[in-house]
């Protein structure tokens, strides 16, 4: 019995490190968010229509697509912008051209930070891929993590 009981909590104990690591919204991604892209991703915003409908008067303010909430970010890693956020931080490793995306400059104040940035979204999306809506397969939708 006590065998069973050590075993039981020695599993208990190793799970603990796991859960530890694990990346989301809140805990996380919110707080690199909040340093990083609020200024120009925040409330004051536009959402995505609105951007896309007057794209270079927006630019023009320095303003890109609000996504401050997990509900607006998500939208730009599942439907309907899939791939949208992943093309954009990408580092240029997992592109056909091997070009960073326009906002992977504004992950850190230098490589290291980016690159530890990038590594954390990657893990909070799961599934890390560069494609569009229209290129994303089902299988590839079901492995993303994005946890709130």
């Amino acid at each position: 019995m006590k065998r069973v009981f050590a075993a039981a909590a020695l599993a208990a104990l190793a799970s603990i490190p796991a859960q530890a690591d694990e990346i989301s919204w809140n805990d996380t991604i919110n707080p690199i968010f909040e340093k990083h892209c609020i200024a120009c991703h925040g409330s004051d915003a536009p959402e995505y229509a609105a951007f896309k409908k007057d794209k270079a008067a927006w630019l023009k303010k320095g303003s890109g697509m609000r996504m401050e909430t997990y509900s607006h970010l998500v939208s730009f890693v599942g439907w309907p912008n899939s791939g949208a956020l992943m093309r954009r931080l990408d580092d240029g490793k997992g592109s056909k051209d091997g070009k960073p995306g326009n906002m992977y400059l504004h992950l850190g104040a230098d490589e290291q930070e980016r690159q530890t940035n990038l590594a954390i979204f990657k893990q909070w999306v799961g599934n890390w891929n560069l494609k569009k809506w229209s290129e994303v397969s089902k299988s590839e939708l079901n492995n993303l993590k994005v946890k709130y």
